[in-house]
């Protein structure tokens, strides 16, 4: 680093509150030392055209940015923060020292970052907002592997390195707070990814039998209930195949669908299953997420009948390999249907 800008972010340390602005190659310093809360301030969908990997969206032009900052950001934690050239990012860096924050801003921005050929995080992102107005972003990785962000926390579930990923995701994202595991099979339960993404706080939760296989984490069983970090509720749902002939696939009482509470906003991921009875007994769903692979998973057929029951605000259908879905929002009035390159 240039000595002001080593001087600037000493001073934060002990003042509590300074800004520094660093080129591309200090900021890159400064991420790779994994202390810093890297936040995109551009707009969600800028985000989601590519990123900073690791990086929170809070976007600096909403009405409540320092409110949503606090939530998702402790005074404690020193902040990386850039935009597309530096302008929003060098404006929101004076209203984060006023809040008491010590900021690091990125000069020429995201624009900067990828000319000096800095990795990007190309993942699509879908934004919701919790009942308290706080957003959850949701990357779409690929086939059944998805991340949560919320409140400056990541959720991972199923991160596996493979399936058509187009880079080593594994290393795009901060470390996992939590990493869920619907079931053991190798497109859901990978040790290699799950070792990339944790640390010694990572809270790992899975089935009975994925523990059996790599011998860590927590156990969930059918019916439970627990508590993530960013008090995040995990409720473990059944997940299983009722078609003759299938039931060998995914047997009934072994692997975990999970519906996660994010401050009153419900999202439903499925894991492996056909249509099952336990999906009347799910209520006020805003986002699900059904595989549609057979003869693994749900026909198309099954899929609409689970929407239906389900009355999910948001389908986004995944894990659906060579299935065509084309026909899925016109049988789904009423709901939302995302098609996106979830194979």
């Amino acid at each position: 680093m240039k000595l002001m800008s080593i001087i600037s972010a000493l001073l934060g340390l002990f003042a509590g509150s300074s800004q520094a602005d660093l080129n591309v190659a200090e900021f890159a310093a400064l991420l790779s030392e994994g202390k810093a809360a890297l936040v995109d301030v551009r707009t969600a969908e800028e985000y989601s055209a590519g990123h900073i990997p690791g990086a929170t969206n809070i976007d600096f032009n909403s009405a409540d940015f320092i409110e949503l900052f606090k939530a998702s950001v402790p005074k404690d934690c020193p902040v990386a923060v850039y935009c597309r050239t530096g302008k929003r990012s060098g404006e929101a860096s004076a209203a984060l020292v006023k809040a008491g924050y010590n900021v690091n801003n990125l000069i020429g921005g995201y624009q900067a970052w990828t000319d000096a050929g800095r990795p990007v995080n190309v993942y699509p992102v879908e934004r919701f907002y919790s009942d308290s107005n706080l957003p959850i972003d949701i990357t779409l990785i690929k086939h059944g592997t998805l991340a949560f962000s919320f409140k400056g926390k990541w959720i991972h579930v199923d991160p596996v390195t493979e399936h058509g990923k187009p880079t080593d995701y594994g290393a795009e994202f901060p470390k996992a707070d939590a990493i869920l595991i619907t079931h053991e099979h190798g497109d859901h339960l990978d040790e290699v990814a799950i070792n990339l993404l944790s640390n010694d706080n990572t809270r790992l939760v899975m089935n009975h039998k994925s523990w059996d296989k790599i011998g860590h984490g927590v156990v969930m069983e059918n019916g439970e209930t627990g508590n993530l970090p960013g008090r995040v509720i995990i409720f473990a749902v059944p997940a299983y195949n009722t078609t003759k002939g299938r039931e060998n696939f995914h047997p009934k009482g072994n692997g975990n669908g999970y519906v996660l509470f994010f401050d009153g906003f419900r999202v439903y991921v499925a894991g492996d299953t056909e249509f099952i009875p336990e999906m009347a007994e799910l209520e006020d769903i805003d986002v699900a997420f059904l595989p549609v692979n057979q003869p693994y998973t749900m026909t198309v057929d099954q899929c609409v009948t689970a929407a239906r029951i389900i009355t999910p605000k948001v389908l986004i259908p995944y894990h659906f390999s060579q299935t065509d879905l084309s026909e899925l929002p016109s049988r789904l009035p009423g709901i939302k249907v995302l098609l996106r390159d979830m194979k």
